[in-house]
């Protein structure tokens, strides 16, 4: 097995493994409801998060999986707009050369309210002065692998060849998502906009309505006909993937978590999932390393700060192994797991870690 210390053999010095392109969101989450909200009522939460949401879930968990990671967004100019910039480019070390800050544009905010392992959400969002395109530029960054969003209006334009067409046609790797179709109408035809992409990494509920399929295996099944790796999240039943290139299919049950936050666990299980296929792992070995990624990401504040680096697997891995002497089922887990040992017998660095609120004083 190819190590993640290999992912840039290869690899020119300037270029990326990974570029993505998508909204961009400052996120609030928050907690331990004590009961649900309701009108002309004051609700407490035990706990409360601030964080880089949207596209930074995806480019934070690449970041600290080592993969060096590039986002072409758009940032408010405001104070949201201003803790985003710095904390993704000074403290999680992603390239914001082909971002902007749009002068007098107020930064998108989703406010997340969890309860009973389910969370509702508030968005406020105008729409973005500059299309993608324009982000990105008339020549996208050398890159290994891309990600596109779809389904953002602003990236996508029907009858018009995508900005990453001809990233594509260079040999690069394009992973991508629709998302949820807010109209209901699922059309199928949607789907077309996979043409060229390498992966489609969906949840189950947006692959059978995409399909029109009455099963999450129908579903993928349906899927693999149109891109070369087709992936199927389960929420908490795992995840599986049809890899036609390989030959490989493959299903695997997630990872027993105690959760606290859900929000951008999809997009930290597409991260690592995508650095497991730069490496060229198994499928089996992807999708289980994607759901370890995810499952530890959930255990935290939002999908980007709570995305785990080497450091954080390493320690998991050693409490796993901790287990193993008076626990049946932490030593399955940890057979499950054995493949990772090599990349782990490496000095882990200590993760990165942004703090999820607005900076305290120093």
């Amino acid at each position: 097995m190819t190590g993640i210390a290999d992912v840039h053999e290869g690899a020119s010095p300037q270029q990326l493994d990974l570029f993505l392109t998508g909204p961009l969101f400052f996120d609030i989450i928050f907690t331990g409801l004590h009961a649900d909200p309701q009108p002309g009522t004051e609700t407490m939460a035990d706990g409360m998060g601030s964080l880089p949401g949207g596209v930074a879930n995806m480019a934070v968990a690449a970041a600290r999986l080592g993969l060096r990671t590039g986002l072409a967004a758009g940032f408010g100019d405001d104070a949201y707009g201003q803790w985003n910039w710095e904390l993704l480019q000074d403290r999680e070390g992603i390239d914001l050369s082909r971002s902007q800050v749009l002068p007098g544009w107020h930064s998108p905010v989703t406010v997340s309210i969890n309860r009973r392992d389910d969370r509702s959400m508030v968005t406020h969002t105008d729409e973005m002065p500059v299309s993608t395109s324009e982000l990105v530029g008339a020549t996208p960054p050398d890159a290994r692998a891309y990600f596109v969003d779809l389904g953002d209006a602003a990236a996508y334009t029907e009858g018009e060849t995508p900005w990453w067409a001809a990233a594509k046609q260079q040999g690069a790797l394009v992973f991508a998502d629709l998302g949820w179709d807010d109209s209901g109408e699922w059309d199928p035809h949607t789907l077309d906009r996979l043409d060229g992409c390498h992966s489609f990494l969906p949840n189950h509920v947006e692959a059978m309505a995409y399909t029109s399929t009455s099963s999450p295996e129908a579903a993928l099944h349906a899927l693999a006909d149109r891109v070369p790796l087709a992936v199927v999240t389960l929420g908490a039943q795992g995840a599986m993937a049809i890899d036609q290139i390989t030959g490989e299919e493959a299903r695997v049950a997630s990872v027993p978590v105690n959760m606290l936050d859900a929000t951008g666990a999809g997009d930290v299980f597409a991260a690592a999932m995508i650095t497991g296929t730069l490496n060229s792992w198994p499928l089996v070995d992807r999708l289980n390393f994607a759901t370890l990624c995810a499952g530890l990401a959930v255990q935290n504040f939002g999908g980007s700060l709570g995305s785990p680096g080497w450091s954080d697997l390493a320690q998991w891995r050693a409490e796993v192994l901790q287990q193993t002497q008076h626990d049946d089922a932490a030593h399955a887990l940890l057979q499950r797991f054995s493949f990772i040992d090599c990349l782990l017998k490496r000095d882990a660095p200590a993760s990165r870690r942004a703090r999820a609120t607005i900076d305290f004083m120093h």
